[in-house]
């Protein structure tokens, strides 16, 4: 077991109400337990985005009986609807939503690059124009954490300079520097001890810079870390590697959260790769798509005609509500025109990537995580080939991913590339899930 170390008195008052330790490794894979104010979180785990307080079409009920512990929240949005101050006098998010367990807030770094028309930075801090009101917001770092304390959140986010992921330059450079001098002036502003701060690991594709970073970054860090400024459109390649180096950087202590990560071959290979905590909208938007995420195959796009007489659950193995009680047929009938549908569909994706957390972290207890790596491989590719980079990361990991038993259909490629990019470019819409 590792448990975190005490730095300075002021520190352990935080750190006192959280923990977190380490159950079981494997090779570089961590089975691990997070405690917060709130809950106790088994990691690995994936994490639920409701952006503004809700998750579309989800009650909080419905994620409890799923056995999720911690979802999160995002700072810039909830700033502006309903505003901060009037979830403060709600007693906070917890309250104000209903949600008894751990919430992480985003602290609106990513909207540097969502939002990027509508924002100007510089040392001081970012300016944000309402797409709403065209009001301008000013978020440096110390008001960024002011907003978060207000929302009552037990994981916060550091404010730091996002770049696109794709981006060259000294402004690469000059933005890792300035997220860590941020970090600082986010912990100067930090009074309360029941809320945390994660410093987020910035730099780019370039390793020097993520080396340097990382360590600035670990010096600083209580209680957790994360790794950001990924799943950006970069090449899969880099984006495992990148991944990769961070985890053997950080110390072994702290949890490391990869922001952005939610397609579930992704989750996989970074679990492997030793991180800890993931999020995406991705369970949800695509549900709102007519699209099921499932283990064989990847995904069924509901809205096909080959479902309308299609009697079976979405799922024969799945256990959630939605697969032990409606059908594809019943499915595919209603995802066009009525919103039922798009929560039926919600309410499993959200459960499967819940239930892949789990199945990863008893693979990692029981050390047969490799065994675990292919058989999701070969059913999530269906007998086929398996991507380069998968391949790559898992030869980097020490492990062997076994022959494919057939040729990848292209189609079934094009069809997940295709719904990819459609994703990304709803993320740049205002409105999120």
């Amino acid at each position: 077991m590792a448990s975190l170390p005490i730095a300075s008195s002021q520190d352990s008052k935080e750190m006192s109400k959280f923990a977190f330790e380490l159950l079981a490794t494997s090779r570089r894979a961590r089975r691990g337990r997070l405690t917060t104010p709130h809950s106790v979180v088994e990691t690995p785990v994936f994490m639920p985005v409701g952006t503004q307080g809700t998750m579309k079409g989800i009650l909080p009920e419905q994620l409890i009986t799923m056995d999720c512990r911690i979802l999160l929240c995002n700072t810039y949005h909830l700033g502006h609807r309903p505003g901060h101050e009037i979830v403060g006098e709600a007693g906070g998010i917890h309250k104000m939503m209903n949600w008894p367990r751990s919430i992480l807030t985003d602290s609106g770094g990513f909207q540097m690059v969502s939002l990027s028309k509508l924002m100007t930075l510089d040392e001081e801090g970012v300016r944000f124009e309402s797409p709403h009101t065209k009001e301008i917001t000013n978020l440096p770092p110390e008001e960024c954490i002011r907003v978060q304390q207000n929302l009552g959140a037990d994981i916060m986010m550091q404010l730091d300079h996002v770049v696109h992921t794709l981006t060259t330059g000294p402004i690469v450079e000059e933005a890792m520097e300035r997220s860590i001098r941020w970090l600082d002036r986010c912990e100067d502003a930090h009074t309360k001890d029941e809320q945390t701060i994660f410093p987020i690991v910035q730099g780019g594709l370039n390793m020097e810079l993520r080396k340097k970073c990382a360590e600035e970054m670990a010096k600083r860090a209580k209680v957790g870390i994360a790794i950001g400024g990924l799943s950006g459109g970069e090449d899969k390649s880099s984006f495992w590697r990148v991944v990769a180096a961070c985890c053997d950087w950080l110390p072994p202590h702290l949890p490391r959260y990869v922001m952005g990560v939610g397609f579930a071959v992704d989750l996989v290979v970074c679990s492997l790769l030793g991180a800890d905590m993931f999020d995406c909208v991705f369970p949800t938007r695509t549900a709102r798509f007519g699209t099921a995420l499932v283990r064989r195959g990847g995904q069924l796009h509901l809205k096909q005609a080959r479902f309308a007489n299609d009697f079976s659950p979405i799922d024969d193995r799945c256990e959630c509500h939605s697969c032990k009680t409606y059908t594809r047929a019943y499915i595919y009938s209603n995802i066009a025109k009525e919103t039922v549908a798009c929560h039926i569909v919600s309410v499993h994706n959200l459960h499967h990537q819940l239930q892949l957390m789990k199945d990863v972290r008893q693979s990692i207890v029981d050390g047969k995580e490799e065994a675990f790596l292919n058989e999701f491989l070969n059913e999530y590719y269906e007998g086929g080939s398996v991507p380069g980079w998968v391949h790559d990361a898992a030869q980097h990991m020490g492990y062997t991913i076994k022959q494919s038993r057939g040729e990848m259909e292209e189609r079934k490629h094009k069809a997940k590339h295709e719904d990819v990019v459609e994703l990304k470019k709803e993320k740049k819409e205002v409105t999120v899930a």
